[in-house]
């Protein structure tokens, strides 16, 4: 059993990321208003999710401890390995997201710290996308599972 460490949206493209204590989880737009939710393209990316343990390690090899916003992830967990974890259903308090598969590594990540595109990398520390399948609200500290399908 994992626990939500941090939560945080984005309103525009390039804007930096917001945290917040609790947010909706709506089919509609994501976490809050974060502007990636909301896009008709990015249906399977409502929502993107880290683990608190890969960004340690990414970190680590950098020498250097980040903010975990710098990722532009919403939701950072703790206590859940995210790794090969495509199709899985995340319960989160009282809502369900559907995992569609890893967080791309974009070259923004290069452009936010040296080196921080390669920590990333192996492993899904990156994090992961997924889907609202069930709506509900967000808090800081809340119970995730993981869990499949079924």
């Amino acid at each position: 059993m994992g626990k939500v460490i941090g939560i945080a949206t984005c309103n525009e493209k390039g804007a930096a990321m917001v945290v917040n204590a609790s947010a909706n989880v709506t089919m509609a737009k994501g976490i809050g208003d974060d502007y990636r939710g909301a896009l008709a393209d990015a249906r399977d990316r409502q929502v993107s999710i880290m683990s608190k343990e890969s960004w340690d390690l990414a970190c680590q090899e950098l020498g250097s401890k980040l903010h975990w916003t710098m990722r532009k992830a919403n939701l950072m967990i703790s206590g859940i390995d995210l790794e090969n974890s495509t199709g899985s259903i995340l319960k989160i308090g009282d809502f369900f997201l559907e995992i569609t598969g890893p967080l791309r590594v974009g070259s923004g990540m290069e452009q936010q710290y040296a080196g921080l595109k390669k920590a990333l990398t192996p492993d899904w520390r990156s994090g992961v996308t997924a889907k609202v399948v069930q709506e509900g609200i967000v808090h800081e500290d809340d119970e995730v599972l993981l869990g499949d399908r079924d």
